[in-house]
């Protein structure tokens, strides 16, 4: 979706860089009071914990089979809406599992392809200061909270309803049925997520930002961008834009979205996560026998920029056990991704930097971390040992128009998901008459 706009105005993309509203760092603002605390069925008998924050500032939800999710959240001046002290207890556990100390998003990079724009949407263009106005209709069964925005361009009108928490159908969260004609139970759960989300506008972008909490523990993060295709940007400088309208005269200039989210674990209520990564090799035998695969675990102690593969993956383990002994942890699973090779830091899928308060955005990162530190995550990439790792992830798209997205823009979405990995020792939506089904049974 080419093109930039003012808040006042429409205008082509051909603009100044920055805004009339300079971003704020890491600012925060008071919010309206959320939805009362809502107790799990069956509640375990150890002492429910309670978030590190105001009444204010607290979401707390049940789920499907028990399951409460509980955090707080603020709203900073560039990176938009934050999440903290996310925690998840399941049904049967005595204690919540600490999860998440801080969660947001750390940057949309937009550069075009015709190499004369290029645009850094959290800490160049306004996003915070772009949080937009929610009908209620846009937060079916839930609660929309205000939100006081710093450096708002209307500074008489700062406070705006701009979060949703609510409650949206998942889907199957499992099912297991029997064979045909076997006369057994089907067992089949729909099961519902926690969503929170902010709209934000940037130029002639609205960007949705989703955080979705499932009864089985996962979390589901995506951006969805929307909004509309600038009007004064048909000229396709870029010499391989998508024709618009009749014929072949109006070009919308292709363009990438790298959208980059920070990730402070705290897993089991520490600091002191390690990350791991695991490798498969597929080695192919002769005469047509079935190939073998092999797995290896590498522990990562050091700094890394790693690249996704079809047999790579990384999780992050906490210091605790589930009741099986085994450690827990959250295995990070990217979406699709387009990697944009333009600029060092959009070139590798995840990075693992030891935690530097001063490094909070993955490209032109606003504060002064010293003489020799970089403005991008990769620059902090240097052989430091992971004592208190911070995941950074990057997912990417490359936009060509397309007369569809004309006009508003269906939402074309991007995001990840973080996965329980041995947190329980079962599905804790296990329905009690499966509870003995762990491991070897029968």
């Amino acid at each position: 979706m080419p093109g930039r706009r003012t808040p006042a105005a429409r205008r082509p993309h051909r603009r100044a860089a920055v805004l009339a509203a300079v971003p704020l760092l890491l600012a925060t603002a008071a919010l309206t009071t959320g939805p009362a605390a809502q107790a799990a069925p069956g509640a375990p008998a150890a002492p429910a914990p309670t978030p590190n924050c105001g009444a204010a500032h607290r979401i707390t939800q049940t789920l499907d089979g028990g399951t409460v999710w509980r955090m707080c959240w603020h709203y900073e001046g560039n990176a938009g809406l934050v999440l903290d002290d996310v925690s998840y207890q399941p049904k049967g556990e005595r204690t919540a599992v600490k999860v998440l100390t801080t969660a947001k998003l750390a940057q949309i990079h937009v550069p075009y392809d015709d190499g004369r724009n290029e645009f850094d949407d959290l800490t160049g263009q306004g996003f915070a200061q772009g949080l937009q106005k929610l009908d209620p209709a846009e937060c079916p069964g839930g609660t929309l909270k205000t939100v006081r925005v710093p450096g708002a361009y209307d500074p008489a009108h700062p406070d705006v309803s701009g979060l949703c928490a609510t409650t949206r159908a998942r889907g199957h969260a499992y099912r297991m049925g029997p064979y045909p004609g076997e006369r057994a139970k089907i067992y089949q759960l729909q099961g519902k997520d926690l969503l929170l989300y902010t709209v934000n506008k940037v130029g002639w972008y609205e960007y949705i930002s989703e955080w979705r909490f499932s009864g089985d523990g996962a979390m589901t993060v995506q951006v969805g961008a929307t909004g509309t295709v600038s009007p004064g940007d048909y000229d396709a400088g870029d010499g391989r834009g998508a024709p618009l309208g009749k014929g072949a005269k109006d070009y919308a200039t292709s363009h990438s979205h790298n959208v980059f989210w920070r990730l402070n674990f705290g897993l089991g209520g520490s600091a002191a996560n390690k990350v791991e990564q695991f490798d498969s090799a597929t080695t192919v035998r002769p005469g047509g026998r079935t190939p073998t695969i092999r797995t290896t675990r590498t522990p990562v102690t050091k700094e890394l920029a790693g690249d996704a593969g079809p047999l790579r993956w990384w999780r992050m383990v906490g210091a605790g056990r589930n009741k099986d002994g085994h450690p827990r942890s959250y295995e990070i699973v990217p979406g699709p991704t387009t990697k944009y090779s333009g600029r060092s830091y959009t070139t590798h899928d995840v990075y693992f930097t030891e935690y530097n308060k001063c490094e909070q955005f993955a490209s032109n990162n606003l504060a002064n971390c010293g003489a020799r530190a970089g403005k991008s995550v990769d620059t902090w990439v240097n052989g430091q040992p992971l004592k208190h790792p911070i995941a950074w992830v990057n997912i990417g798209f490359h936009h060509i128009a397309r007369d569809e997205d004309q006009e508003p823009m269906p939402v074309h979405w991007q995001g990840f998901q973080l996965v329980p990995r041995d947190v329980t020792a079962m599905n804790p939506l296990t329905p009690p008459p499966l509870s003995g089904h762990n491991g070897h049974y029968g």
